[in-house]
């Protein structure tokens, strides 16, 4: 069981039978009466948040049973996504659902971790950061980088970001997994 003063942000709970990952915690001390953690939490199964508060230091939540495995991403089709169990080598296959947007980061042969619960795959953790090529964007303009413009650009897995106006087609960039954000250019 976890109590309210191991929560932080990223820690997965159980909460009347359901995972949630913690999104955001705060710790409420106020003048008068008792103090509080005030939360908000995503279901791992169906993406959605809640927002919860729980008295600090007496109520507790669950430990939940789930395990990461290693997989490597194969290939996408028409119901979802299959991915290679690295340990038996045996295939796994998500939803659409399941993998959210995070199929904007999905190539073939990137490795990543899937989220079982209670026995059965509900959800993916990808790595931090990913390697994306640039498949559409304004020309770039040269010398334009003081101003710290942005453009829009489409990578070639669909994925639509801010980049700075140096940026041509064709180009490697660093995207960050966590904020879908432009890191820096790869180079060859």
């Amino acid at each position: 069981m976890y109590q309210t003063t191991d929560f932080k942000k990223g820690l997965k709970i159980e909460l009347e039978s359901k995972l949630y990952i913690i999104v955001e915690t705060t710790h409420v001390n106020p003048g008068k009466g008792s103090a509080f953690v005030k939360t908000r939490l995503r279901n791992m199964e169906t993406g959605q948040v809640i927002e919860r508060t729980f008295k600090a230091g007496v109520e507790k939540v669950g430990k939940p049973d789930f395990e990461d495995k290693e997989v490597e991403y194969m290939y996408g089709d028409q119901e979802g996504f299959n991915f290679m169990d690295q340990g038996n080598y045996e295939t796994i296959h998500l939803t659409f659902d399941q993998v959210g947007d995070y199929r904007y980061y999905l190539q073939e042969g990137i490795k990543l971790q899937v989220l079982y619960y209670n026995g059965k795959p509900i959800s993916i953790e990808l790595p931090n950061f990913v390697e994306l090529t640039v498949t559409q964007t304004d020309p770039g303009l040269k010398g334009d980088t003081s101003a710290g413009g942005k453009k829009k650009a489409i990578m070639d897995t669909g994925l639509q970001i801010n980049v700075p106006l140096f940026i041509k087609e064709g180009e490697r960039l660093l995207i960050d997994t966590r904020t879908g954000e432009f890191v820096e250019r790869v180079k060859k």
